[in-house]
């Protein structure tokens, strides 16, 4: 028994991952309270965008299609938010779900709306898999450190409630 308990200690002291590697308990879940899930999209544009390079600034996450009505309803208060808070560290990223809609649809759209903030292709649907997306939209707001602190599924989301959650954020930072 004892020598059970002496391989089993060495197992555990040989198996242990190396410092650094680990998530300090920071799993990647798309709930409240977790590290949201690292994602990388080819943006309308043709550039990259991977939502781990963001860290240090707040994200507001947010998925959309061009079809979906309240997405419509909520896309110039994200505009408005991109435009007046994005020199304090706030990046507005929309991940158009891709693999439901048309990607000329999503271009359209942004040209339509004059969105000015990185929009990232689902193309595959990975992303939406992800962050367990079942409702269009839905808005999942990290802050400086990767963590998600708020997540609303359905909306519109008002200009009240950007405003009020990211402002939350930004002071948790100072």
């Amino acid at each position: 028994m004892l020598a059970l308990l002496a391989l089993g200690s060495a197992w555990i002291f040989a198996s242990r991952p190396e410092p650094g590697t680990t998530t300090h308990g920071a799993i990647p879940s798309p709930r409240q309270g977790f590290a949201a899930p690292d994602i990388d999209l080819e943006r309308l544009d043709g550039e990259r965008v991977r939502l781990s390079e963001l860290r240090g600034q707040v994200v507001v996450l947010n998925f959309w299609a061009s079809w979906c009505p309240p997405c419509r309803a909520e896309m110039p208060a994200l505009q408005a938010l991109h435009e007046q808070r994005g020199s304090q560290g706030v990046v507005v990223l929309a991940v158009n779900s891709t693999v439901q809609d048309r990607e000329q649809a999503a271009r359209d759209f942004a040209a339509e709306y004059g969105l000015t903030f990185p929009i990232g292709l689902d193309r595959d649907g990975q992303a939406t898999r992800l962050y367990q997306v079942r409702a269009l939209p839905s808005t999942f707001f990290i802050d400086r450190d990767g963590v998600i602190r708020r997540a609303v599924v359905g909306g519109p989301l008002h200009a009240s409630v950007l405003e009020t959650t990211v402002l939350d954020l930004i002071g948790e930072a100072d």
